[in-house]
């Protein structure tokens, strides 16, 4: 069902695909699910060459078993937590709300997001966070359907309550989408250049605003033509040429589990494309 759990089947099924090759949009429509349930779910747990039915499904249930006992009697977003300062967890949380205002998020967004952030589990209840932002549920219920909208929240349900999280991975897909963004706007720049005569003032404007967006978004995705694009080449050259056994090597090398090794390479590559 659209938006619910991934089943075990539904966990065969993405493996099947990722050995036939396919792209994380085709197993998507498959499944009729979203394309950023299907990457969140290889991502943590192993990448497109790793990516096990068996072992997902184990570790899906270790993080469910984390998650009932992590906080349903501990203070909301870590505050009372040993060794902080209660008020200093605040004051940041707050400032980075702020923060988030100034970027043009909603200021109850922002402090949901804030809220979030700083817990070290990064899931919070609903119930949670009406009573650490001192608001109501409606409040609540709408800044997090808008952040499910830019994918930085996604929102599960058990037997008793719904819990909101965050994931690690949420920048690096917040990047991607901005770069993404940016490319659709010097495109669209470009066909008002296209309508209207480049040497009329509207003209030259839309070229200006063209250059400038196509600028960004080769610099935000290491395009050609940046300082970045060798550095970017040259990494997905190294993505490429990493086996099994270099990543074992690498995961002994830096002291990593080999499931954290596995995320930072598929990372990597999905920047790279």
């Amino acid at each position: 069902m659209p938006g619910g759990r991934l089943t075990d089947e539904d966990r065969r099924d993405i493996a099947s695909g990722l050995t036939e090759g396919l792209g994380y949009a085709e197993i998507a429509r498959r499944l009729d699910r979203p394309t950023s349930t299907i990457t969140r779910e290889v991502s943590r747990n192993g990448g497109p060459r790793d990516y096990r039915a068996d072992r997902a499904h184990l570790a899906t249930r270790r993080r469910a078993r984390r998650r009932r006992t992590a906080t349903p009697h501990e203070p909301p977003a870590d505050v009372g937590a040993p060794g902080r300062d209660p008020a200093a967890v605040l004051a940041f949380a707050e400032e980075f709300a702020a923060l988030m205002v100034q970027t043009g998020l909603p200021r109850m967004a922002a402090r949901v997001l804030a809220s979030l952030v700083t817990t070290d589990a990064g899931a919070l209840t609903a119930a949670e966070l009406v009573g650490r932002l001192r608001v109501s549920p409606a409040s609540v219920s709408k800044a997090v359907g808008y952040l499910e909208g830019l994918e930085l929240v996604r929102r599960e349900r058990d037997s008793r309550r719904e819990r909101y999280f965050i994931d690690d991975d949420v920048w690096l897909r917040t990047w991607l989408t901005s770069a993404r963004t940016n490319a659709m706007l010097a495109a669209t720049a470009q066909r008002g250049v296209d309508v209207f005569d480049p040497t009329t003032p509207a003209g030259a404007r839309l070229d200006h605003m063209r250059r400038f967006f196509a600028q960004l978004s080769d610099d935000m995705s290491g395009g050609p033509g940046t300082a970045t694009g060798d550095v970017v080449t040259m990494l997905a050259a190294l993505v490429r040429a990493v086996t099994p056994d270099s990543a074992d090597r690498l995961a002994t090398e830096l002291g990593w589990p080999p499931d954290r090794v596995a995320a930072a390479l598929h990372d990597a590559e999905l920047l790279t494309r």
